[in-house]
């Protein structure tokens, strides 16, 4: 299922909208520390550790998730712990539902000592040296940077890594919740629970060093209020109930889907044969390539399970033209009801390949295309050819296609990944599809899916052949771009996180990541075109 990833200033507007529906701001903080409390409990017992006894030190910030730590000291009190309260703001100026719970937690037993001017914990851990660390110091609203006494507890944290079991509220203190930057430095949590819905900064792969396992839990925020206000970002995630809905079985292939590569030349034959591949296992019922006379041959030869067209030379000798369209009518028409394209891959430059694109795109009532490889520069060269694409389509730029396509280094593109993707976003009414780690995908107007995951054994070469191949066969499937996009990077990284377990240094190829799709989809509840599964869920990400 796919589950929402507001943004900070949006998860403060799901909090504000819930009061005003009248659910009080004290249950909400009441139901974060206990799911805190449960989530502790989770990762201890992972360790074959309990609470009862143990040292437990909680920093309490002056907002709410300090309210979230003082709270959740008068769960672990009960539990057995030994907790102190360290608090940032004087407890007699808190307010709200932050300062009731830090009262109510005082009189029932809990101890509080104020935070040092300079933020110098030494002395307190020299008398109190903890065996766990709550991190409730700075929340998901924090932007900026750490001030002097903010960056010395933080470091004061970190410094305790070896000795102490991290735990973070929300949010690693100095972390951003918007990109997963320290700012400058942040804590590095051993673990970290967050309230209702992960945020962008918790969920992009650089900022595991940061969060630990991350455990996402629901407070009770009401479904009307995230309706009204969706959030920016979504990801694909089982829920941790599980769930298993059997997939409708295709009776015949047929309606299983046909997917049609164009691609390949007389130097490269290989790719179009991993996406056909990559297709095949992603579910297409019929595979159909189509390649230039000199390559048709050896991907007929290295992939019997596709129908191979080989396409004449132009005039002029190259190896792709216009005139190729005409042969391709057949083709194109049998994919229009159940199929899609994928255009590029092994396809050449120079070659006369932007004069196929252009066909092709200028082509009425076309079938979707999945734009690749070579596709991607021919359209880099004919600027005006953007306006021929549809929210139907998919393009799926690694990061030096995407800087050639935005007039950028392959560098700068990674510097800010989330504000190259809105530049893609603004080039075309497609599905874009930012390729890396943490891949991102969307289209105008849709939330942008992160993923959340870094795969080594995805980075090689024809990987990006195969992905292009599984979002075909999903488009063909009846899935709409947005929606293909997404489930086929879901479906393309758990491919490599199965292989992790074979090659875990590496060593994998291109055809093991094909073949490891089928597993990888069969894993996951894909859910059938036209049914809403988009909520919010208790779900977890290992380091």
């Amino acid at each position: 299922m796919f589950v929402p990833v507001p943004a900070p200033a949006e998860m403060t507007q799901w909090d504000a909208s819930a009061l005003e529906w009248g659910v009080p701001a004290d249950v909400l903080m009441e139901n974060a520390a206990r799911e805190a409390l449960s989530a502790l409990r989770t990762v201890l017992a992972a360790k074959k550790r309990t609470l009862y006894g143990s040292r437990v030190l909680l920093l309490m910030g002056s907002g709410n998730n300090g309210g979230d730590a003082a709270c959740l000291a008068r769960h672990l009190l009960d539990e057995g712990a030994v907790p102190l309260v360290v608090h940032a703001r004087a407890l007699s100026r808190m307010r709200g539902s932050a300062g009731r719970f830090a009262r109510l937690a005082r009189r029932l037993g809990v101890s509080f000592q104020p935070l040092s001017v300079s933020g110098d914990l030494t002395r307190v851990c020299a008398a109190f040296p903890p065996d766990i660390v709550v991190d409730g110091l700075l929340g998901t609203g924090f932007h900026g940077q750490l001030r002097p006494r903010e960056l010395n507890v933080v470091r004061a944290i970190n410094g305790l890594r070896s000795s102490a079991l991290i735990f973070s509220l929300d949010i690693p203190s100095g972390l951003d919740g918007g990109n997963g930057r320290p700012r400058p430095e942040a804590v590095r949590a051993h673990a970290t629970v967050t309230f209702q819905a992960a945020k962008p900064g918790l969920i992009v792969p650089d900022a595991r060093e940061y969060t630990g396992e991350l455990l996402v839990r629901p407070i009770g925020m009401p479904r009307k209020v995230m309706e009204q206000a969706p959030a920016s970002f979504v990801m694909w995630q089982e829920s941790e109930e599980g769930r298993h809905i059997p997939p409708a079985c295709p009776r015949h292939k047929g309606e299983a889907g046909r997917v049609l590569v164009l691609g390949g030349s007389a130097a490269m034959t290989g790719a179009p044969r991993l996406t056909a591949l990559g297709a095949l296992r992603a579910g297409a019922g019929l595979l159909v390539v189509a390649a230039p006379e000199g390559a048709a041959l050896p991907i007929r030869t290295g992939l019997p399970e596709a129908v191979v067209h080989a396409l004449p030379a132009g005039s002029d000798g190259g190896e792709w033209h216009a005139g190729q369209m005409v042969v391709l009518q057949g083709e194109l028409a049998a994919c229009r009801a159940h199929g899609a394209l994928v255009v590029g891959p092994g396809m050449g430059r120079g070659n006369g390949a932007e004069k196929c694109v252009r066909a092709l795109l200028e082509e009425p009532d076309r079938p979707p295309l999945v734009l690749d490889a070579d596709a991607l520069f021919a359209l880099a060269q004919e600027p005006e050819l953007f306006a021929l694409l549809s929210s139907r389509d998919v393009l799926t730029p690694h990061p030096g296609e995407a800087a050639v396509l935005l007039g950028l280094t392959a560098g700068e593109v990674q510097a800010d990944r989330f504000a190259a993707h809105a530049r893609l976003r603004e080039l075309a009414p497609s599905c874009w599809v930012l390729k890396g780690e943490g891949t991102l995908s969307g289209a105008a107007g849709t939330p942008l899916c992160l993923s959340p995951w870094s795969v080594p054994q995805l980075a090689v070469g024809g990987s990006g052949d195969v992905l292009a191949g599984v979002i075909a066969a999903l488009l063909a499937s009846g899935q709409d771009a947005v929606r293909a996009a997404a489930l086929g990077v879901e479906i393309h990284a758990r491919a490599g996180l199965f292989l992790a377990e074979r090659w875990p240094d590496r060593g994998n190829g291109p055809r093991e990541i094909a073949d490891a799709v089928s597993l990888a989809r069969a894993a996951m509840d894909i859910p059938r075109p036209g049914e809403e599964e988009l909520r919010c869920a208790a779900y977890s990400l290992k380091g």
